[in-house]
C-alpha cells in the first residue's frame, strides 16, 4: 500500500471550506476557539461507516461537554449525505468532498486494496484539532466500533 502524507501533529491544520448536508458552506475557521474531530471516511450509509456515525451520535452530549464539535467527511454528495442524517437520525454535520480535495490536504487520499481490487480512495482517519487550528492528534487506525471512545479519550488527555 502506498505511504500515505498525512498532516503533522502540530502544524496548522489544512484550511477548507466545503458543503454540508444541507449545501451550507462550512469552513474550519469557522469553529476556532473549539476543538474539531475531523473524521474521513469511505462511503455514507455502508456498514462500518454506520457503526462509526452513530457511536458519535450517542456520544454527542460528552463532546459537547468538552467543547468539541465533530465532522465527518466523504466524498458523498450532500444529497446522499442528507438520505444518512435522516435515516441514522445522525445530530452533528457532515461534509462534502466530492472532488477529494480535502482529503488530499489531509493525506487520507491514497491506494486502496479491497477484495484484491486496487483503487483510490478515502483511508478512514481521525484528526483532532486544537482550539488553535493546529493538528493535536492524528488517529490512523481507527475501529469504528470504538471511534467514539478512542476519540474522547485522546480528547480528554489533551
Amino acid at each position: 500500500m502506498s505511504t500515505l502524507n498525512l498532516a503533522k501533529v502540530g502544524s496548522k491544520a489544512p484550511a477548507f471550506t466545503t458543503e454540508n448536508q444541507h449545501g451550507q458552506k462550512v469552513s474550519l475557521k469557522d469553529f476556532k476557539g473549539r476543538k474539531v474531530v475531523l473524521y474521513f471516511y469511505p462511503k455514507a450509509m455502508t456498514p462500518g461507516c454506520t457503526t462509526q456515525a452513530c457511536g458519535i451520535r450517542d456520544h454527542q452530549e460528552e463532546f459537547q461537554q468538552l467543547n468539541t464539535v465533530v465532522l465527518g467527511i466523504s466524498p458523498d454528495a450532500p444529497k446522499r449525505l442528507i438520505k444518512f442524517i435522516e435515516k441514522e437520525s445522525l445530530n452533528f454535520d457532515l461534509l462534502s468532498d466530492e472532488d477529494h480535495s480535502i482529503a488530499e490536504k489531509y493525506g487520507v487520499w491514497g491506494l486502496k486494496k479491497f477484495m484484491g481490487r486496487e483503487y483510490d480512495g478515502i483511508h478512514r482517519i481521525t484528526f483532532i484539532i486544537d482550539e488553535d487550528g493546529k493538528v493535536a492528534s492524528v488517529m490512523p487506525k481507527v475501529t469504528t466500533k470504538t471511534h467514539h471512545d478512542d476519540v474522547l479519550a485522546v480528547i480528554r488527555s489533551l
